[in-house]
């Protein structure tokens, strides 16, 4: 199954799930001709000092790889009144949920050891383009090496309690937001966007625009 149609596999299993008796009654609303939508279910904002936005990713989903270099320019363009929070995407239950856990146990390791600037991009191309299986500590490792990271501090941020606690709560994180769409991004916690409200990935940022200032 090639990854488009993992992910419409997975946004379906999504949509199920986010109506199941687990659901929040409240609805979400759409606004400005269904751009965005503001969550029935506003979410905590961790953010201080700034306004936050919230990205849920998965490095292999074509659309999250499309809108990583426009985010990055975005986040720089509102770097003094914007904090940017990612959250990588793991749908329980899915199809490819044991590759999803394994993808965020490689963010949040990336993460941990205050790499994510530096090589987001970089997972990207090395999923997306080169088709490199990064689902295992090894193979995560030697990747990281390659990347001039030192092997042992990658290995201690991998196995860390942290890291695992993080992994493990994606899926939560996806739930409570009702994504059921990547990329989504979040801001201030209750308005949401993403490639099929916005009209593709392309327009996402100048709808982010649009929902920053509303804040």
């Amino acid at each position: 199954m090639n990854s488009l149609l993992r992910t419409a596999a997975l946004i379906a299993l999504a949509g199920g799930l986010l109506t199941g008796p687990n659901a929040v009654a409240a609805p979400d609303v759409p606004h400005d001709g269904a751009h965005f939508v503001h969550l029935g279910h506003p979410q905590p904002v961790r953010a201080v000092g700034h306004r936050e936005a919230v990205e849920f990713f998965w490095y292999d989903c074509v659309h999250s790889h499309q809108l990583e270099a426009p985010l990055e320019q975005w986040a720089a363009r509102h770097s003094s009144d914007v904090t940017l929070r990612r959250v990588p995407a793991v749908w329980p239950g899915g199809p490819a949920e044991q590759v999803q856990l394994a993808h965020a146990r490689l963010y949040y390791t990336l993460e941990r050891l205050g790499e994510v600037d530096h090589l987001q991009l970089a997972v990207f191309r090395a999923v997306r383009g080169q088709k490199a299986d990064l689902t295992t500590e090894e193979l995560a490792t030697a990747w990281a090496q390659r990347q001039g990271l030192d092997a042992a501090k990658f290995r201690a941020a991998y196995r860390s309690p942290e890291v695992d606690r993080s992994a493990k709560g994606a899926a939560d994180l996806l739930v409570r937001y009702r994504v059921s769409e990547v990329p989504t991004v979040v801001v201030e916690g209750g308005d949401r966007t993403s490639p099929s409200k916005a009209g593709g990935v392309e327009q996402m940022p100048a709808v982010m625009d649009d929902l920053v200032a509303r804040h």
